[in-house]
């Protein structure tokens, strides 16, 4: 939790993908980020978070299903999306907070 807490508390916006191993659509999403990363770089940090191994961070921000998708800055959540959303949507929502 202390690493999760840290990354958050960036100043760089960080989309964390709250998935589960077990969920179809994360993993259709997971391509899906990773050209996300590929267009913004080190601009943003991209992490994933498995709410079965981690259900204490899960429970904190209220995840109830996956794929939930929450950007932080400076260890706030400044928006939130809950299934599968298209790379050009998470690279503008990203560059909002760039």
């Amino acid at each position: 939790m202390d690493e999760f807490n840290k990354i958050i508390a960036s100043e760089k916006p960080t989309l964390v993908d709250f998935f589960a191993t077990w969920c179809g659509p994360c993993k259709v999403q997971g391509p899906i980020l990773e050209t996300v990363k590929e267009k913004v770089g080190d601009k943003a940090t991209i992490i994933k978070v498995d709410i079965d191994s981690n259900q204490t961070v899960a429970a904190r921000y209220n995840v109830r299903s996956v794929p939930t998708l929450i950007v932080f800055k400076n260890g706030e959540p400044l928006w939130r999306g809950v299934g599968v959303h298209d790379a050009e949507t998470l690279e503008a929502k990203l560059k909002e907070f760039i």
